[in-house]
């Protein structure tokens, strides 16, 4: 088999985080330079992968975290951005990053990613199981708040980057059941490239909120504040007298709020190596913004 040159650590090694990208690009549609450039890609990310002649041929990024379940927290090693360009499939290369990502990273906790239906045969492989994933929602009538102060903020501008980023750098966690903290990287990726239009501070709160209306259904997708804040607080400020449904895109405390619950479907399944035997919750939604 031909030798390929291990690499990680790179992101300042600029033709190599340039062919990072281009693969990244290929194969996912992602392009991680923005996030680079205004300073979120930091040592919590590290691509492992394998070159040929200076050119990223496959990768497994890691991406450090902790995990809250049942209000203790859980180190954790989230995989992400697992790719091999297309002229070097079937090589075995992803399998050997793999086992090194799984090798250095031992002492942790739980290893979990999100994967395709083209992949779901390789990761039990490695002593992955899926696991089952639910999604909250909750029936809204609008009761219109006396005082509304809403300022939007655009995921473009260094300004309100910086302001996004130091507020998630010390929020106040939003669901004891399951959530993750040190996270406000990858947070920063989704306002950059996924959500840059959809972020509103309501000043009164001091509370970052985003979400995104279709139709008579809000979506919401993350809640930032230094503070505990009352979700219904919070929507009777970002929803209108059309909205009849909630859908959260994280775990909610369930004491809050009239849930309902129902299997999670999208294009991806959670897979958990867990390796200290933690008691995951029966019922628990992983934070969008923070999924890799």
């Amino acid at each position: 088999m031909q030798k390929y040159t291990f690499v990680k650590g790179y992101r300042e090694n600029e033709p190599l985080r340039d062919s990072f990208n281009q693969l990244a690009t290929k194969t996912f549609g992602i392009d991680f330079e923005r996030w680079y450039r205004n300073g979120f890609w930091t040592d919590k990310y590290q691509p492992y992968s394998f070159t040929d002649n200076q050119q990223i041929v496959a990768n497994v990024s890691v991406n450090i975290l902790n995990l809250v379940i049942n209000n203790e927290e859980k180190q954790a090693v989230q995989i992400g951005t697992v790719m091999t360009h297309p002229d070097f499939r079937n090589q075995g290369l992803a399998k050997q990053l793999m086992d090194r990502v799984l090798m250095d990273y031992s002492n942790v906790d739980l290893f979990y990613l999100f994967a395709n239906d083209s992949v779901l045969d390789f990761y039990p492989k490695f002593g992955f199981e899926p696991v089952e994933e639910i999604q909250f929602s909750m029936d809204y009538c609008h009761v219109p708040a006396n005082q509304v102060r809403v300022r939007k903020l655009n995921g473009r501008k260094p300004e309100d980057l910086a302001f996004i980023y130091n507020l998630a750098a010390g929020r106040h966690q939003i669901s004891k059941i399951f959530g993750t903290t040190t996270t406000e990287e990858l947070l920063m990726f989704y306002c950059l490239m996924v959500f840059s239009q959809d972020l509103y501070y309501l000043e009164e709160e001091q509370a970052l909120v985003i979400f995104q209306i279709d139709d008579n259904v809000l979506h919401l997708y993350d809640l930032v504040s230094m503070e505990k804040v009352k979700v219904l607080d919070i929507l009777s400020k970002i929803s209108n007298e059309n909205i009849n449904q909630i859908v959260f895109h994280f775990t909610p405390d369930e004491n809050e709020l009239e849930l309902e619950k129902q299997p999670y479907h999208s294009d991806t399944v959670l897979f958990v190596k867990n390796n200290t035997k933690v008691v995951l919750p029966l019922e628990f939604k992983h934070p969008i913004t923070s999924q890799a």
